[in-house]
């Protein structure tokens, strides 16, 4: 089980790799990805990475489905004219 931690682990601190790909992969939730991050990062790297996911599109790919397909819609400056 610990060779499945290491693979999470380095999976989820890719920043392309979603919760859900992990989900996919491993069988394993988003909660349940926390939880091994928190008990096998030092402190101060769990925290970061917290930080550098919290509220990431790329972390979460349904978020970053449907904002994509807004950002295609965006009126450009040159249109408004």
């Amino acid at each position: 089980m610990s060779e499945n931690y290491d693979k999470i682990i380095r999976l989820a601190w890719h920043d392309k790799t979603s919760f859900d790909e992990l989900k996919r992969k491993f069988n394993v939730s988003e909660d349940e990805v926390i939880k091994i991050m928190r008990t096998n990062l030092k402190l101060n790297s769990f925290r970061l990475w917290r930080k550098r996911v919290n509220g990431r599109r790329s972390k979460h790919q349904k978020k970053s489905e449907i904002l994509s397909s807004f950002e295609n819609y965006k009126i450009q400056t040159y249109e408004v004219n």
